[in-house]
């Protein structure tokens, strides 16, 4: 079967189980299924959507990024620090934070492309260091205080969908278009599918994965921001446990952890699905902490049969 065949069959596997667990959730709780859940779920993950297009680059690249979710912590301090404390204009402060993340997202490609270190552990000591950032930044309180024009991009609705999932869906026709209909995009594929082989081709392979690490970094920084609107709170602990969701997002979706092999459109199901689902427990009043072991558990299941998928392709 073909790479785009396998995507294609996995997409419709994904259809079924989204409509599989509204008919379960619409059964047990008939309120579930409303206008007002619909909305929620759509503006609940807007943040983990827009991080998820940015790490499904860097997944098919062959890497991981596990410092989104404490960039999304600094950016979110930094933005808010500029904005109440030193009465910067909003468009400037976002400008600032979306710099910010470029050099955050250069030094993760510095250190994993000139230094070879493993991007696991690049990215697990960035994430160390952002987050305490954040920390010292904001002695570890709350920064709070903006106004109604910024409070309105997180908060605000186009028809009946909230602003950050509009935001959220534009940002991943970007991200399908970039990966399916340039060169570029094509470049991203090799590389993880054999980086020595995209070498021989001619491929820029450091170019490409500063490229794939800056728009991580970059699209982690929007939601950031877009978090910060919709909380009206710059909080040192926002997005912690994020980079987990976003992974098990980007697996489930079938974009495969040796990289190389996945569809973003399959990943905006999955992140459909992890809201529906998340929304569907809570509605059934499961607890958070059952939730956190539920989704662990599809994280460690998903890439098990990712990794036998590989093995069986291999023998």
């Amino acid at each position: 079967m073909s790479l785009k065949h396998e995507s294609v069959a996995g997409n419709y596997g994904i259809v079924f189980i989204l409509f599989l667990l509204l008919l379960i959730f619409s059964t047990l709780a008939p309120s579930f299924m409303s206008i007002a859940t619909i909305v929620n779920i759509s503006r609940q993950i807007a943040t983990i959507g827009i991080c998820a297009v940015g790490m499904t680059f860097v997944m098919l690249s062959g890497g991981i990024d596990f410092s989104i979710g404490s960039l999304l912590a600094l950016i979110n301090i930094v933005c808010a620090k500029l904005i109440v404390e030193h009465g910067i204009n909003p468009i400037n402060a976002v400008l600032i934070c979306f710099i910010i993340a470029v050099i955050v997202g250069s030094i993760n490609a510095f250190w994993i492309t000139v230094v070879n270190i493993p991007p696991l552990i690049t990215t697990l000591g960035m994430m160390t260091i952002l987050r305490g950032l954040a920390y010292v930044l904001s002695g570890g309180h709350a920064i709070w205080g903006f106004s109604n024009t910024f409070r309105a991009v997180g908060r605000g609705y186009i028809g009946v969908f909230p602003i950050p999932f509009i935001i959220m869906f534009a940002m991943f026709i970007f991200g399908w278009f970039f990966l399916t209909r340039t060169r570029f995009g094509r470049f991203v594929y090799g590389i993880g599918g054999s980086e020595s082989a995209a070498k021989q081709a001619g491929i820029n392979v450091t170019r490409m994965k500063y490229f794939v690490y800056v728009i991580c970094s970059v699209l982690t920084a929007l939601a950031g921001i877009l978090l910060l609107s919709r909380l009206n709170a710059g909080l040192p602990k926002t997005g912690s446990g994020l980079e987990m969701e976003v992974v098990t997002a980007v697996v489930l979706g079938g974009v495969s952890i040796y990289g190389g092999k996945g569809s973003i459109v399959g990943v905006f199901l999955e992140v459909v699905i992890m809201g529906v689902l998340t929304n569907g427990m809570t509605y059934l009043n499961v607890t958070e902490h059952v939730q956190l072991v539920i989704r662990g558990l599809v994280l460690l299941v998903a890439i098990g049969l990712d990794n036998i998928s590989k093995k069986a392709h291999i023998s």
